[in-house]
This record gives structure tokens, sequence and C-alpha cells, in this order.
């Protein structure tokens, strides 16, 4: 497969890697992107990086919670501007509040609920393309819950109350006053916002992301010329400090910088005298795991205005 420059600059912005070293490598995996990230991360050419720096829709994300219960929902636009339009605005809203009564995360049925204003959340959504002449897509939503204690929101980068680019849901079940478990929760949350883990423990850690850091720490294990069975025990440091660093629990709070979120949540228990325990979280950054087409937008106006 073929490459361009523009691949050489995607790569190059992915992982702080020189150019030559971009090209080169692109070169040896046949323009495949991601197979040359993990080729210039074995060689030690790249820092890792995380999917959520690369944002590339717009929309908004909208956190709704009653009480115990507690949902986010991503709605995508084409462009900043209608994130920024009143009337989408109230759409994600009053279509958080659908998702946060509905009985299972799809989003077919909540494009199929009953909206606020009559119809369906469909029908609203097809309203707004037409009056606002923008496409617009609800992308995804996720609900938590405990039996007793409370779901706190955060929303970082808020365009509006429980509307921003990043939400934030966090599970405590607990018999403690709200008093107690709030501020804990917006703490949490605020930590989430910011070091964005991929599972509440390692447990939950996807296989697939475990298999790949296992192949390129055995990569780097090999370049060592160390004895086998001292790769072996690089390879598994290599992945216990992995899951450490990405799964919620064991990542180390940001507030302090080096009390384990467990422990955080441990002590804010016996200090209420009611155990606490962080039972899920949800964490929705806008447009994650999409990737937008790059376009020139000089080009773009002059194509547009007629000039060669």
């Amino acid at each position: 497969m073929a490459f361009t420059a523009a691949d050489v600059k995607n790569l190059r912005e992915r992982t702080g890697a020189g150019m030559m070293d971009c090209k080169k490598v692109l070169d040896e995996t046949g323009g495949d992107i991601e197979a040359a990230v993990d080729v210039l991360r074995a060689k030690g050419l790249a820092a890792v990086a995380k999917k959520s720096s690369r944002t590339a829709a717009e929309g908004l994300v909208g956190v709704a919670v009653a009480g115990t219960r507690g949902v986010a929902v991503e709605v995508n636009s084409e462009t900043d501007f209608v994130a920024k339009n009143d009337q989408f605005q109230d759409f994600v809203r009053k279509t958080t509040m659908v998702a946060l009564g509905l009985a299972a995360d799809e989003v077919e049925a909540l494009k199929s609920a009953a909206y606020p204003d009559g119809g369906t959340v469909a029908d609203k959504l097809t309203n707004n393309v037409a009056t606002i002449g923008e496409n617009q897509q609800v992308r995804r939503m996720k609900t938590v819950s405990v039996s007793s204690g409370l779901v706190v929101p955060y929303m970082h980068n808020a365009a509006a109350p429980n509307l921003g680019k990043i939400g934030v849901l966090v599970a405590l079940e607990s018999e403690a006053a709200a008093d107690v478990l709030e501020p804990l929760g917006k703490q949490i949350a605020m930590h989430i916002a910011a070091a964005f883990p991929q599972a509440l423990s390692a447990e939950g850690l996807d296989p697939e992301m475990i298999a790949r850091e296992r192949k390129i720490a055995a990569e780097k294990a090999a370049e060592s010329g160390k004895p086998a069975e001292v790769q072996a025990k690089m390879v598994d440091g290599a992945i216990a400090k992995f899951a450490k660093d990405n799964a919620l629990l064991s990542q180390v709070f940001v507030m302090d910088n080096k009390t384990p979120i467990a422990q955080v949540v441990e002590a804010a228990g016996k200090a209420a005298g009611a155990k606490i325990t962080l039972t899920d979280y949800v964490r929705f950054q806008l447009g994650e795991g999409i990737e937008k087409e790059a376009t020139d937008f000089a080009a773009e106006v002059a194509a547009a205005a007629g000039i060669k």
C-alpha cells in the first residue's frame, strides 16, 4: 500500500518521531500507519499516544443524572458552529434526558423513543438536519447506576450546563451521605477526564490492547540482547506497568500525584464511617475514535470562490 506526504505528517504528529524515520517505517509497513506506530514504539522512537488525543468529529457530549442513575450521550455534527447553535444544544440536552429513562444503552432504541416536543428523537434529528442544514448523528450512549449511593457527573470544557467536549460519570456505591460522595465523585471525575483510564481495573482492559503492548514490549526486550528469561521478566514488567497506568483503580490520583485511586476511595470511606466502592465510570470525549478527512481550508475557499 502506497503512502502520501500527509501520511508521513500524520505519523510524525502521532509519534513525535523524525520525518526520515517515519518515511522509512511507512516504507517497511507498506503505508500501514497503525503498524508503523507499533514499529516506531518498539524501536523506542515514538511516545505512547492516547487515542483520545485524536478527536476529529464536532458536536457535543451531554450528561444527565437522577440520583443513583446517570447517562452520557454523544451527538455529532459536521462543524463546531452547529455545536454552538441553541437549537442543537437543546436537542442534545433533551435527548440526554430521554436516554436517562431508557433501560438499555442502544442508540436505535434512543432514536425511536418519544421526544419531549412530540414525535421521536429520530424525527427531531431529521428536522434539525433540514433546518440547520448540516448532517448530525446520535453516535453513542452509556448508562451507569448504583443500588445505593450516587452517580456524579462532570463536564470538562463545558459549552453549556451538562454539555461539552468531555463528559464523565462516576458511580459510587455507598450508604454515605451525598455531601460526602459528591465532592469525592467530582474529584475522581476530574482525574478521569485528565488521565483517560482504559478500564476500571486491570482485569477489564481490552485483551487485544494487552496483546499489542506485549508484542511491542517483546520486540524492545529482544533488542536488549539479554537472556530469554530476563527478556520474559522485562516483558511481564512492562505489561504490569501498562495495566497499572491504564486501569482507573490503580492510576495515581492527579490531585496529589502519589495515591492510587483505590486508596483515595478507601480513605474517603473510612473518614465517612461508611464503605465507598467505585463500581463504574463513563468517559465520553467528543469524536473519540473518529478520524476526519484532512482538508485544505484555503483550497476549499478558493474553490468555492472559483479561484484557480
